[in-house]
């Protein structure tokens, strides 16, 4: 109402057009107006409107808080320069311009208010056919950001059937500018990257990534274990990864970790969980036998870090042991039974042996998969 009373055109813009056209409702809803900030800012203001201070104006963006909700509005804007990285704009009016420099035409396209779709770039058709489609000449919209070669990817792993399913020309212009992805900062290939990796056909755009000379630029291995990756994807199909989970499939060695954390800035808890998958995936593996879980349990009870409860769910996926996991997700893990008041009571009186005893009961404990009783323990202390 704000708008259409100083006539300034609103229309939803990009992903939220994209995710309403494909049943699935917006996580957050950006707007694109013909009016200017300084426009809104004074239109806002004047009906009280709480603006929020954000960095995005000199890129065209206000946001507007209205019924504990942030609205982001962005101005139409043209590219004047732009570095591969980052963009010099000028506001327009014109939707067209303001659709031609958007990544892909799924996400170029602009919903107005009353339900009119405004598609310049065949949008709608491409998401109905579910084909990804950079907007205009693929190239040149890989040089404006080079970011754009893994929201490629990235869209395709959401929106495209079946793997394989790309123009040659889009496959060659990403070959040709991938090493502009040198220049893009790590946490921004980051948050791509880990997208991917929960996407579907994960294990065929990791592949193309390789084939596409995209890998060495964004902190994979250059000999990547592409056989245990194809693998891995497979086993963790339906158990809901961590990302790095994922990742750490394609990796050989401790290093590959530390490298991609270099290039990445992954966060340290990633790091770790990595670190954790390549030790113990080979030799941390079920038993044979009644008790499959009892390796696990034993690693459990005999750690000292935190989350490791965590790393060995994440394990069970890689390892795709999905009855396992669920066994081990309902497992608590059961607290000791004695303690060095139990000891004391029973006439044990220094520190040093009531340490030993309480060390020889653990294994006793252990030994019994952690089903003795405080009763049967210390009785056992006895014979000890």
């Amino acid at each position: 109402e704000l708008f259409e009373k100083k006539n300034y055109e609103l229309r939803i813009a990009g992903g939220a057009v994209r995710d309403l056209l494909s049943g699935v409702t917006p996580q957050d809803i950006d707007f694109a107006t013909t009016a200017t900030p300084a426009e809104m800012k004074e239109m806002f203001t004047a009906a009280g409107v709480r603006l929020i201070n954000n960095k995005g104006e000199k890129h065209g963006t206000i946001t507007a808080r209205l019924h504990e909700q942030n609205f982001e509005i962005t101005t139409l804007r043209i590219d004047v320069v732009t570095d591969g990285r980052h963009a010099e704009v000028e506001f327009t009016t014109d939707w067209h311009k303001d659709a031609e420099r958007r990544d892909l035409t799924v996400n170029s396209m602009f919903l107005g208010l009353d339900g009119t779709l405004y598609d310049f770039f065949n949008g709608y058709e491409d998401l109905k056919n579910k084909k990804i489609r950079f907007v205009g000449k693929a190239a040149e919209r890989i040089q404006e950001d080079y970011l754009r070669i893994l929201r490629y990817f990235r869209f395709y792993g959401r929106i495209a059937e079946k793997p394989g399913d790309h123009e040659s020309n889009t496959l060659q212009a990403i070959k040709e500018n991938a090493k502009g992805l040198a220049g893009i900062s790590g946490e921004r290939i980051w948050v791509e990257l880990k997208k991917i990796l929960v996407g579907n056909h994960v294990n065929h755009l990791v592949q193309l990534m390789y084939e596409l000379d995209i890998a060495q630029y964004i902190g994979l291995p250059l000999d990547g274990n592409l056989e245990e990756f194809a693998r891995v994807t497979k086993n963790i199909q339906n158990l809901s990864p961590k990302p790095m989970t994922v990742l750490t499939s394609l990796f050989k060695l401790k290093d590959d970790v530390t490298n991609l954390d270099l290039r990445l800035k992954i966060s340290k808890e990633e790091k770790n969980l990595g670190l954790f998958l390549v030790k113990h995936r080979q030799e941390l593996t079920k038993a044979q036998g009644p008790e499959p879980l009892r390796p696990y349990q034993d690693f459990l009870m005999d750690s000292r870090e935190a989350n490791t409860n965590s790393k060995i769910f994440e394990l069970l996926k890689y390892q795709g042991e999905e009855e396992l996991l669920k066994e081990m997700q309902e497992w608590t893990v059961p607290s000791f039974p004695v303690s060095g008041h139990d000891l004391r009571r029973m006439g044990v009186s220094s520190g040093k042996e009531i340490g030993t005893a309480l060390q020889q009961l653990r294994e006793e404990w252990k030994k019994s998969g952690y089903h003795m009783d405080k009763e049967e323990l210390l009785s056992c202390l006895k014979k000890l």
